[in-house]
């Protein structure tokens, strides 16, 4: 019993203490709403391609003699790539010119025969008719020398195809075929594309595209795009405006935009992904807060706004466009209203709160 009776004393004591004083209200961050012009900047994922892509095809078939090029490297246009054997191309294009020097042989003779009738049917040493036989032979001998010619050119020009040239500067990729290897028209041997420049392709929305070519049509737009690349750094050279597809398409209402980058350094490659930013239009008198006063709870953007008697209130409010730090709010705010930008987290709607500058 001794041993109780000092914590039903402590137990008394406590209960008759006096009530502790209130707590005071939480201090928060905020910041008024900003009414300014802000241009309206949009993002959209791009995917990046050679300015021109050229895939390396033989024009004639036979077996691959050797591989000129280094794999990766950049190739000058007329540059040897690969060569085909020749033998049995250079065998039909000696046989092609024999055949064309036989037919002017023959051509020769029509015309010694032609140029020697003609004074004798004048004095009527020989028929019409033989003057005629000699003259429709020379026609004949020209044409097959001009057939014959023809067929030269051609041998020619297959034997000059056994070595697989590059059509364009650019960077050549890896080979597809080896050393051996039989090709003809069909087989894609090597592909070399054009990356100084390169292109950006991306899909704009409608109203997107329409507000952007409104300045584009009159002849803006020139570094107007800015690239990020996947790593989140932005591409240090500026992009144009390059081409739009001819229209909308109807299931994604999107259209295809292309746009070029400079890329002297090769550091941009075909197939590369990033983001394309591009400013489409400029928002008149925007209400602006930062990001960091927005936050989503269930798919909809809130903000906690002090009012003049220092309480909270939760609003849900609509956002737009991102300018840097500062997001647009296009409904739910008032210019000069203060939004908590600092200690979100324990605010609540009708919360007494004391309001300090926030940074």
């Amino acid at each position: 019993m001794k041993m109780l009776f000092p914590l039903t004393l402590a137990l008394l004591a406590a209960g008759c203490s006096p009530k502790g004083k209130p707590t005071a209200p939480a201090q928060v961050g905020v910041t008024a709403v900003i009414q300014q012009d802000v241009p309206v900047v949009r993002e959209w994922i791009a995917s990046l391609d050679g300015f021109v892509n050229a895939e390396i095809r033989p024009q004639v078939e036979g077996y691959v003699l050797r591989q000129a090029y280094r794999e990766g490297s950049a190739v000058r246009r007329g540059q040897t790539l690969f060569e085909i054997d020749p033998r049995a191309f250079k065998a039909a294009s000696d046989q092609a010119r024999a055949a064309l020097a036989r037919d002017k042989a023959a051509r020769d003779k029509a015309r010694l025969d032609v140029d020697r009738f003609t004074p004798l049917e004048a004095q009527k040493a020989i028929s019409r008719q033989e003057l005629d036989n000699a003259e429709a032979a020379l026609r004949q001998a020209q044409a097959a020398v001009d057939a014959s010619q023809a067929a030269l050119d051609k041998a020619s020009l297959n034997l000059e195809w056994t070595r697989v040239k590059a059509p364009i500067d650019g960077v050549a990729g890896i080979a597809k075929v080896q050393m051996g290897d039989l090709v003809n028209g069909t087989r894609v041997m090597t592909t070399v594309s054009t990356v100084n420049p390169i292109k950006a392709f991306f899909s704009a929305t409608e109203q997107d595209y329409r507000d952007w070519a409104r300045d584009w049509a009159k002849g803006g737009g020139k570094g107007s795009l800015e690239l990020v690349l996947s790593d989140g750094t932005v591409y240090p050279r500026r992009g144009d405006p390059l081409l739009a597809d001819r229209g909308i398409d109807p299931r994604t209402g999107t259209i295809l935009v292309a746009g070029t980058f400079p890329n002297p350094d090769g550091l941009l490659r075909p197939g590369q992904y990033g983001k394309v930013r591009a400013t489409v239009a400029l928002a008149r008198n925007a209400l602006l807060v930062p990001q960091r006063a927005v936050w989503d709870l269930q798919g909809t953007s809130q903000v906690a706004v002090v009012g003049k008697d220092d309480k909270v209130e939760i609003r849900v409010v609509q956002t737009g466009a991102r300018s840097g730090p500062l997001v647009v709010v296009e409904k739910g705010l008032n210019p000069g209203e203060r939004v908590v930008v600092e200690g979100t987290q324990k605010v609540a709607s009708g919360q007494l709160v004391t309001p300090v500058p926030g940074k």
